[in-house]
């Protein structure tokens, strides 16, 4: 067994220049943000810009929008820029109205008007019904109205007293007399001179009561005939009056059209709207009347002065559905898109318990309000409302609008509804969302990719260039000074971004989720507020940052407490055989930090089998069963190629109650077999934190920044003694950007970060012992990790084929 060099032969970190490459505030060239020119606009979206540009100028149909995009990096404000930009540019879009169909109520006509004049017809039509609600009633009230109407009356009356009273004499002559109730006539037979009591009918014989029956019977049909006659003639009375009335009321609609026409001559649409409103006015004058007696005598009328409220004049009404005032093309957000919310609703009234509508009930969309322009929706909210994402579709291909509503589609109810007209559309529609749902749009939907031809891809970091880093520096300036926020120093803007950096994940790099920047920002601004200072500091913004981290921090301080109290088990001192420290990060919310976690390897004579613990319990996800899969690879390919793989080992992440998932792990598992197969002991103050290939490449992993630090932060509470530290990809290097605590402990030599690319520089670091490379001979080094590795599997292969000879030489 090789000996460990516990302390001399511990690789040396990397120096603190490399943890934090920090920004230096003399590279921005200013002292203040104050006199700093601010950035208009964005920086490093060129190729999102171009897409939205693309799609808000050009006009054929198809070249809708998706933008994508993490949260923060401006998605919004472009958009709203840019669109702003290119509405100045398109002409105002045209007026819609919904009118009366005459012929069919329950299809109301859609008139296209020129932008404006949506309302002056509204006007117009108020002001029509309100003139001839006050100049009908005085035609009806007129000398030459009541002389026709008293003509009228006196001859039919004539007409009717005429033939009554010759029936009336004519019965009398034949023993019987007509007597007049307030609702009909009845005949009644003559006794003595006087009308036949019943009792006195009673007392009569069969014979004489067959007589008087037979006389009013026959009496009972002439008088029918008669009476005939008069309902006759007073149909003929109601139309001689309708066409006094429809003549009477002709004089004063048609000179009140011919002056709304002149008003509107150059719109074909409104003339021929005017003419059916025409017609239907004369034809029910009557509803300019009121009768102050009984609704059959409608003889002295009165004005009325307030027809809108009045729903008898609806019928006359114009209902604006969209009128533009503005001299550019509308740009439309809509934070609820429903169905209703997008495509317009028809409303409903109770009347006597009963839902009725009409089509002043009618109300817009969104889709009508950006109609002529740009429509802005966020993507999972339309996806959200039932009915709205193929309602939305169906619009863009039919490029009309159709008002229907989700109670018709699911025949909810039956109650009187609406089929307006369809009204063209001609918009853009801009979808903001996230890339995941822009691909599932992709895969699942055939229709997405015909409909939204063009997707602008917000960039999540910029690359960290001196021009990048002045460029970000003029656009946080222009935040400031747009927000109202006191002006930074420039170590507080190189300050912040060097938190810009951390947030890339990547030292090469600048976020440009800008939105958490301008958190930090408003939040330092009131610390400085609060301390009375001129100036942003470099101390308000890392305080600022601090704090931030503070208030997501209670989870975490949990979990370290558990492991610093030895509720949890981790080592950061000693050695142990095929025990190793690895390093995971936990997320909750926006929140992310490491976490050490013990991984642990046993193995024995078997059958050439490893088992995945983590898998066999089902905690395992795909990815770090894969992970397994790669290393139980590496050792197959590796050593004892010439004998059967005769191993038994499990690999198990110690008091692990949630699922494990990631192949962040996998190099560490790889370094606990192979000391459990070497028996060599691993430095347990080292974590270790990388994912392996099959050729014992060491790869990169993500957060790690946060891993290095959770393993700081409970070495540190334990005391630092200057052999701890952390192994990590060396393709991550370009990746970190530590925190300054963790940069001052690697300059004092009290912490050190290893990189590492291969498995045999890992596990030498890990152990102290060489890994070994294989000779000429194709042996590895007797004493090297790597020889003993090898020469533990050969012995297992050895002994199982030992025993396998016993098995067989046992009498059976």
């Amino acid at each position: 067994m090789p000996r460990l060099n516990y302390g001399s032969d511990l690789p040396i970190g990397l120096p603190s220049s490399r943890l934090r490459p920090e920004c230096d505030p003399k590279s921005l060239g200013f002292k203040t943000t104050a006199t700093l020119r601010p950035r208009a606009g964005l920086v490093g979206q060129d190729r999102a810009i171009d897409a939205i540009k693309l799609s808000a100028e050009i006009t054929r149909k198809g070249f809708n929008l998706y933008v994508l995009g993490h949260e923060g990096t401006g998605r919004h404000t472009a958009v709203s820029q840019l669109l702003s930009d290119a509405a100045a540019s398109r002409p105002v879009p045209c007026d819609w109205v919904y009118v009366n169909n005459f012929d069919a109520p329950h299809r109301p006509h859609a008139v296209k008007l020129p932008p404006g004049l949506a309302a002056s017809l509204k006007s117009a039509m108020q002001q029509l019904v309100e003139d001839l609600a006050a100049e009908i009633p005085a035609l009806f009230e007129s000398e030459d109205y009541q002389t026709q109407r008293r003509a009228i009356d006196d001859e039919l009356g004539q007409k009717n007293v005429d033939p009554i009273d010759e029936f009336a004499a004519r019965a009398e002559a034949e023993g019987a007399v007509l007597v007049r109730t307030p609702t009909e006539f009845m005949l009644t037979a003559v006794v003595d001179g006087k009308p036949i009591e019943p009792e006195v009918y009673a007392a009569m014989s069969a014979k004489e009561q067959s007589k008087i029956d037979a006389e009013i019977e026959k009496l009972q049909e002439q008088l029918a005939s008669v009476l005939s006659h008069g309902l006759q003639r007073e149909k003929e009375q109601r139309q001689r009056i309708e066409a006094l009335h429809a003549a009477m009321a002709e004089r004063a609609v048609s000179q009140r059209i011919r002056e709304i026409k002149a008003q509107f001559a150059d719109n074909k649409a409104i003339g021929i709207y005017l003419e059916t409103v025409r017609t239907d006015m004369i034809s029910n004058a009557d509803l300019f009347l009121l009768s102050v007696e009984s609704e059959q005598e409608a003889t002295f009328p009165e004005i009325i002065h307030k027809y809108h409220q009045d729903p008898r004049f609806d019928r006359y009404a114009v209902n604006i559905m969209v009128s533009h005032g503005t001299a550019s093309a509308p740009i439309v957000g809509e934070d609820q898109p429903s169905l209703g919310h997008l495509t317009g609703q028809v409303e409903n009234v109770s009347e006597m318990g009963t839902l009725v509508t009409n089509f002043t009930l009618i109300k817009p969309g969104a889709l009508h309000r950006a109609n002529g322009g740009y429509l802005v929706l966020d993507a999972q909210r339309v996806l959200s409302e039932p009915y709205a994402w193929n309602a939305l579709k169906r619009c863009l291909q039919s490029q009309s609008i159709t008002i229907t509503s989700i109670a018709d589609r699911l025949s909810l109810t039956s109650t009187v509804t609406l089929e307006p007209d369809p009204i063209p559309l001609d918009t853009r529609v801009v979808l903001i969302g996230d890339r995941r749902l822009h691909t599932l749009l992709m895969l699942l939907d055939p229709e997405f990719a015909q409909l939204f031809k063009l997707q602008a891809d917000f960039e999540d970091a910029l690359p960290r260039t001196a021009k990048n880093t002045r460029a970000l520096a003029r656009v946080i300036a222009g935040h400031a000074t747009e927000k109202g926020l006191k002006p930074m120093t420039a170590a507080a803007v190189a300050a912040l971004l060097d938190h810009a950096v951390r947030l890339a994940g990547d030292n090469k790099e600048l976020t440009l989720e800008l939105g958490a920047l301008a958190d930090i920002m408003r939040e330092a601004d009131f610390y400085a507020v609060q301390k009375k200072h001129r100036l942003i500091s470099n101390k308000d913004i890392v305080h600022a940052i601090q704090q931030a981290e503070r208030r997501g921090a209670r989870i975490k301080e949990r979990m370290q407490e558990n492991i610093i109290r030895n509720t949890v088990l981790i080592d950061t001192s000693g050695v142990a055989v095929g025990q190793v420290n690895g390093l995971s990060v936990i997320g909750i919310g926006t929140h992310h930090f490491g976490q050490p976690s013990r991984i642990t390897a046993a193995a024995r004579m078997g059958t050439g089998k490893l088992i995945d613990i983590e898998r066999e319990v089902e905690l395992g996800g795909p990815l770090h069963s894969k992970g397994v899969l790669i290393l139980s690879s590496y050792l197959a390919s590796h050593f004892a190629l010439d004998v059967p793989m005769s191993l038994h080992a499990s690999l198990v992440f110690e008091q692990s109650y949630g699922g494990v998932d990631g192949d962040s792990a996998s190099s560490a598992e790889l370094y606990a077999l192979l000391s459990a197969l070497s028996g060599v002991p691993i430095r347990q103050e080292l974590g270790v934190t990388g994912s392996v290939n099959q050729n014992g490449e060491v790869q990169a992993i993500g957060d790690v920044n946060e891993k290095i630090e959770g393993f700081f932060d409970i070495c540190n509470t334990r005391n630092l003694t200057g052999r701890q530290g952390v192994l990590i990809p060396d393709s991550n290097v370009d990746h970190l950007m530590l925190r300054p605590d963790v940069v001052a402990a690697a300059e004092k030599g009290r912490f050190r970060v290893i990189p590492v690319a291969t498995i045999n520089q890992g596990i030498a670091a890990l152990t102290g012992v060489k890994a070994g490379r294989r000779g000429r001979n194709g042996q590895f080094p007797h004493n090297s990790i790597n020889g003993l590795v090898e020469a533990q599997l050969r012995a297992f292969a050895m002994n199982r084929h030992h025993f396998a000879q016993l098995n067989d030489t046992v009498p059976k």
